[in-house]
C-alpha cells in the first residue's frame, strides 16, 4: 500500500484517541485531540487546510480538510455513530474534485 506506514500511524494515533475519549464528542473535541497525539508522534500536519475545488481543470472553489498530514495525506473526521455509503460517496467526490492541486 502507497503510504501504508503513514497511514498506520495516522490510523493508530486516532485510535488512541478514540480509546481515551470514547464515543459521544463534537468533532471539534476529537480533531483537537488527534492533533495533539499526532504531534506526540512526530507526524507533521496543517489543520483546516484550504484545498482548491476543480471542475475541467477551472478551479471553482475551495473546501477545508481537517489535516493534511505529511503533505500527502489528506484526512477528514466524522463523529458519527455509523459511516454510511452517502458520506462516503461525498468524500470520494471532494477528492476528485481537489485534484490533489493544494491552494496556497
Amino acid at each position: 500500500m502507497k503510504h501504508g506506514d503513514l497511514t498506520g500511524r495516522i490510523i493508530g494515533s486516532a485510535m488512541r484517541v478514540h480509546s481515551f475519549l470514547g464515543s459521544g464528542f463534537p468533532e471539534k473535541i476529537y480533531q483537537k485531540a488527534l492533533g495533539i497525539e499526532m504531534s506526540l508522534t512526530n507526524l507533521s500536519y496543517q489543520e483546516e487546510m484550504t484545498m482548491a475545488i476543480y471542475y475541467h481543470e477551472t478551479r471553482i472553489g475551495t473546501r477545508r480538510v481537517d489535516f493534511f498530514v505529511e503533505d500527502n495525506i489528506m484526512v477528514e473526521l466524522k463523529a458519527v455513530i455509523e459511516l454510511n455509503d452517502r458520506t462516503l460517496h461525498k468524500q470520494l467526490i471532494i477528492l476528485k474534485l481537489i485534484n490533489y492541486q493544494l491552494d496556497y
